[in-house]
């Protein structure tokens, strides 16, 4: 597996984690909302380094 497939993969177990375990999607609006935008931001991140070697 590339780079990128494995970043692909820990990316949505992050966001199933998230959305099971720490309810990031419930409907209150909370700070742990952050936390899912952060991830998206590392994964943006990653994406970038990844596709720039």
């Amino acid at each position: 597996m590339n780079k990128l497939n494995i970043l692909i993969i820990v990316y949505i177990i992050g966001l199933i984690f998230g959305a099971l375990i720490l309810d990031l999607w419930s409907a209150e609006t909370s700070p742990k909302a952050l936390i899912g935008i952060g991830w998206t931001f590392l994964f943006l991140i990653g994406l970038f380094l990844i596709e720039k070697k």
